[in-house]
């Protein structure tokens, strides 16, 4: 058992690696009475091949229908009537299992989250059950143009890569799983080395082991590595019309990925055009010519890629002109270097945003989490705080000289839109 100690200015951090490869990692926060859990599975849609996505998204709902010793609505009230909660999510990445409990109610969160990720049973009749409400909740994302968008971006963008696909799947690779399949999916990836415990609050890191050891019993070994990323597309532009109200586009070109030395660089390059009321496009594309209600720019974190995106919702008479805008204004970081008061200015922006997200203890958890899960390291809000401080001017320059290729750039559109309007860009 090899074990990793170090103080940091918010906690006390701790990592344990058990002989079967499961990782522990703590952040002990004393000013909390809460503790934040995190059962990180290094598995996501990225894994599946075609004929079993949205495999990782269902068994994340199938483990919740009933174990060995408890039904669906035990576990449901479990941590409940504790005041506290749990629940789960599916990345494209990873799978987490979460819950949030005062600290006199961490072995029963434990217990609860070993039951439901190392003995749930998986039988015909809730996984005949569960497929229906994935199905309905395929249907409600189809009919929600903010969520749709997303995933015709992804397909624009990553093509035939596993990454370009749907995290739920689609309505009939679900039906079409085999309980076979899933069984087989859970054993070759719910393996104790590509899985991570994370907890932040009121948790003391030496009970926390004694209680994983004594509940967990992932298998040895590590789940597959997922397909490497790759785009087997440059330039491309996938429109959708139909007879919506309004028409909806999602553009990016590709980024960085989640251990770059450049991703907070990025991050400000994204908060200085697209983050909150104050960013070059929200003034520009709403405020001046009140083209748009909502636009804003974002970052996809991957292990092995990024992507600096943008997205908006508009008219179509208005759509040409606000992807014109977005385009120029991308493109003019490549030749104009943001000046000192303006990027420190940004930097207040995007350190402020960080340091106020990391008073959950949730956020602590997750940054945990994912962190140790992706790239084995741990950072301090302090050190994360400093690379924002070191990024200067030609930084910033130099990464959208880098990431804002023409030739590189994939366009979703979604709504009324002529097939021909942004053959231009």
């Amino acid at each position: 058992m090899a074990i990793n100690r170090s103080g940091s200015a918010n906690g006390d951090y701790q990592k344990t690696i058990l002989k079967n490869g499961l990782r522990i990692v703590t952040e002990t926060i004393p000013s909390v009475r809460s503790i934040s859990l995190g059962v990180w599975v290094d598995v996501g849609s990225r894994n599946e091949t075609a004929q079993e996505n949205g495999a990782s998204h269902l068994i994340e709902h199938l483990v919740f229908k009933g174990t060995k010793k408890r039904t669906a609505k035990q576990i449901a009230a479990s941590l409940e009537e504790l005041g506290g909660s749990l629940n789960a999510f599916t990345s494209r990445e990873q799978t987490c299992y979460t819950a949030r409990i005062l600290d006199e109610h961490l072995e029963d969160a434990i217990d609860v989250l070993s039951d439901i990720t190392c003995r749930a049973t998986f039988t015909p009749t809730n996984i005949r059950r569960e497929k229906m409400v994935v199905a309905e909740e395929i249907k409600e994302s189809v009919d929600n143009p903010g969520d749709l968008i997303i995933d015709l971006f992804c397909k624009t963008y990553w093509s035939r890569h596993p990454l370009g696909r749907p995290i739920m799947g689609s309505i009939e690779t679900i039906t079409n799983l085999p309980r076979a399949g899933i069984l087989d999916y859970v054993k070759r990836n719910y393996r104790a080395g590509s899985i991570v415990i994370a907890a932040a609050g009121s948790v003391s890191h030496s009970k926390l082991v004694r209680l994983v050891k004594k509940y967990f019993d992932f298998a040895e070994g590590s789940a597959p590595l997922p397909e490497e990323q790759h785009r087997r597309v440059s330039k491309k532009i996938e429109i959708k019309s139909n007879k919506n109200q309004q028409t909806h586009v999602c553009l990016g070109f590709p980024g960085v990925e989640l251990a770059s030395k450049d991703k907070m660089t990025a991050l400000s390059l994204s908060t200085y055009l697209g983050a909150g009321m104050s960013s070059v496009l929200f003034q520009k594309i709403r405020e001046q010519l009140g083209l748009v209600y909502t636009v804003y720019t974002f970052n996809d974190f991957y292990r092995d890629a990024g992507i600096f995106g943008s997205y908006l919702g508009t008219s179509k008479p208005n759509l040409k002109r606000a992807v014109d805008i977005i385009l120029k204004e991308c493109y003019r970081m490549k030749k104009s270097r943001i000046s000192t008061d303006t990027l420190d200015k940004v930097k207040a922006q995007l350190k402020g945003h960080i340091t106020l997200a990391m008073e959950s203890t949730t956020s602590h958890m997750s940054r945990l989490g994912r962190q140790e899960l992706v790239t084995g390291q741990y950072q301090t809000l302090r050190q994360t705080l400093n690379d924002i401080n070191r990024i200067t001017p030609s930084a910033v320059m130099e990464l959208a000289n880098r990431i804002f290729d023409p030739s590189q750039l994939a366009v979703a559109v979604l709504g009324p839109a002529d097939k021909d309007v942004l053959d231009h860009v």
